[in-house]
């Protein structure tokens, strides 16, 4: 993706952090980023265009955040992995803060739009299948469909504590003491199965 590409996607998650998806309006866009609307449809060609590469633009940046390791840190075990690459999606960062909003008003404006609505569903079975995996590696007798399910339920509830930390609902140490101690849950009744 070239470098005003990257720009304007940039731009266009502060904007749907702060304003949601229904004020994202190109002109802003095109302000907030500092390029024309005309480079802004050459590169994206609607509005529909702007928020599905966002959409990807997010998902990219995340996977960033939680899975970029210094190579010359001792490797993590299954379950120090595991914890690491959903308690990253808490940080009290300001890329961490944009992305889980933008997410956030993403998610909320896919209720009525369903073109947004496929796309999101696909980045989170994407997200569901990665932490399934994670939990695999920890549990690697339980079955898929167990996995499947317990990788949902704790995506949904990382969405939630993040929604409510943004928010200002609940304190970011407790969201993530709330969310280990969902990884215990989980990870427990998966020894079960």
């Amino acid at each position: 993706m070239s470098s005003r590409s990257t720009q304007i996607l940039e731009a266009a998650a502060r904007v749907i952090a702060r304003r949601g998806v229904r004020g994202l309006r190109v002109e802003e866009l095109a302000a907030e980023a500092g390029v024309s609307t005309g480079l802004i449809y050459y590169h994206f060609k609607d509005r529909t265009g702007i928020l599905r590469h966002t959409l990807e633009f997010i998902n990219d940046r995340a996977e960033r955040y939680t899975t970029q390791r210094d190579p010359d840190e001792e490797p993590l075990g299954a379950r120090e992995e595991l914890d690491e690459v959903l308690l990253l999606e808490l940080q009290d960062t300001p890329e961490v803060r944009e992305n889980s909003s933008a997410w956030g008003e993403l998610r909320a404006s896919a209720v009525f739009d369903p073109v947004l609505r496929e796309d999101l569903a696909r980045a989170t079975l994407v997200w569901v299948q990665e932490v399934a995996a994670l939990l695999g590696q920890v549990q690697p007798m339980a079955p898929a469909a167990a996995l499947a399910a317990a990788a949902e339920r704790l995506t949904a509830l990382l969405e939630g504590l993040s929604m409510r930390w943004l928010s200002g609902g609940i304190a970011i140490d407790h969201a993530r003491t709330l969310l280990r101690e969902a990884v215990d849950v989980e990870l427990a009744s998966l020894n079960r199965v």
